[in-house]
């Protein structure tokens, strides 16, 4: 438990019941390890996360019918300036402790850029920001703008990449930490692999890899999708399954066409809707590795989910994706490359999936919630 005294704290970022991928998990697992810490916390969320514009996905509303043990006030358009200003006078007169804002996108700056500049004026308030992203994956007009527009009213920022403290340098000099990205463990616990593949109705004797997460081009599907064709014409790892777990956040046919034209359509498991919180436990416990083929990167939190599922995982070398995983300790790194990849798979099945699960065990262990908000309430 942290020895800090009582602290009221709130939160600013996506939650329930927006569903907000990692983002909305994240927040709500910080919000509950701040109130079994004693301290007063609650989130601000979004009654309007993204105009449909800016949203690929088919729904930004969660599924799920249980809410987090936690205060959320969904009350921050972000598209609305008026409402900005209405938010900002709220959560200045909550006179919290700290405000902790997540930014992930340079969209978001006008809107928490405005209100955090209200806050500001009780001149009480701490304004700590976990930026995820500081320089964005797909770039767009007025990035830079926004993102030096937010920062003003900051006092002090978490990341949890080397990579994004790196690019925070560019836009601050203000006192910026790094730290370890939590692990992921409010999914439950490990499910037996055979009752996993029942649960999913996935072949028991089989090879399967794993893709887990939301479909963007930055995390390179593509590239896997040419190692797999690789390892199927040199027949080096026999009847191999792809897995593909997550939603589109992007043109579909551009897969579709590519697994047409390699003539994969046999090795591909597909699962391309959004996977609700129940159902992870069973997606990472049913797979033999989990694969991350990203051709660029700040982190992932798909890392902490292989994790606590004490899944051996290839990671390639791009941004802050080895800070987590070592090369060969807990999984292997590849290039960002077909070849280099379809290579490494083929190692990890020499390997075999028991071969890292001490170290998996062991570093585990580095990646607490309480070191976090420690660092939080250290700043």
């Amino acid at each position: 438990m942290s020895s800090f005294k009582q602290k009221k704290i709130i939160i600013i970022g996506s939650a329930f019941p927006l569903r907000g991928g990692g983002i909305a998990t994240f927040n709500e697992r910080l919000a509950k390890e701040f109130k079994d810490q004693g301290h007063q916390v609650s989130i601000y969320s979004f009654s309007l996360q993204y105009p449909n514009f800016l949203f690929p996905g088919k729904s930004q509303f969660s599924n799920e019918q249980h809410a987090p043990d936690v205060e959320i006030k969904t009350c921050i358009n972000s598209i609305n300036p008026f409402n900005w200003i209405k938010v900002g006078i709220s959560l200045k007169n909550e006179n919290a402790d700290i405000v902790i804002v997540r930014y992930w996108l340079p969209f978001m700056g006008p809107c928490l850029g405005t209100i955090l500049r209200i806050v500001k004026k009780n001149k009480f308030s701490k304004i700590i920001c976990i930026a995820d992203n500081i320089i964005p994956h797909e770039k767009r007009i007025g990035d830079t703008i926004f993102t030096k527009y937010f920062v003003k009213p900051v006092d002090a920022f978490v990341t949890m990449s080397s990579k994004v403290l790196e690019d925070l340098k560019t836009f601050s000099n203000k006192p910026a930490v790094k730290t370890v990205h939590p692990l992921y463990d409010n999914f439950g616990e490990i499910v037996p692999k055979a009752i996993a593949r029942n649960k999913l109705e996935l072949p028991l004797d089989t090879p399967i890899i794993l893709f887990f997460g939301f479909i963007r081009k930055y995390k390179g599907l593509d590239i896997l999708l040419r190692a797999l064709k690789i390892i199927t014409e040199k027949k080096s790892i026999p009847n191999l399954k792809l897995l593909i777990a997550g939603e589109f956040y992007e043109n579909r046919s551009l897969y579709d066409n590519l697994i047409k034209e390699l003539d994969i359509e046999d090795s591909l498991i597909l699962r391309t809707e959004f996977i609700e919180d129940e159902k992870v436990k069973y997606y990472l416990s049913a797979s033999d590795f989990v694969i991350q083929p990203y051709r660029n990167a700040t982190q992932s939190g798909v890392t902490p989910l292989a994790y606590h599922f004490e899944k051996s995982m290839l990671i390639t070398n791009v941004g802050g994706l080895t800070d987590m995983v070592e090369d060969g300790k807990v999984g292997l790194v590849a290039d960002p490359n077909e070849e280099s990849i379809a290579q490494k798979i083929e190692e990890l099945y020499k390997f075999g999936d028991k071969y890292f699960i001490r170290n998996l065990k062991e570093e585990k262990k580095k990646y607490s919630w309480e070191k976090l908000t420690n660092t939080i309430l250290e700043l």
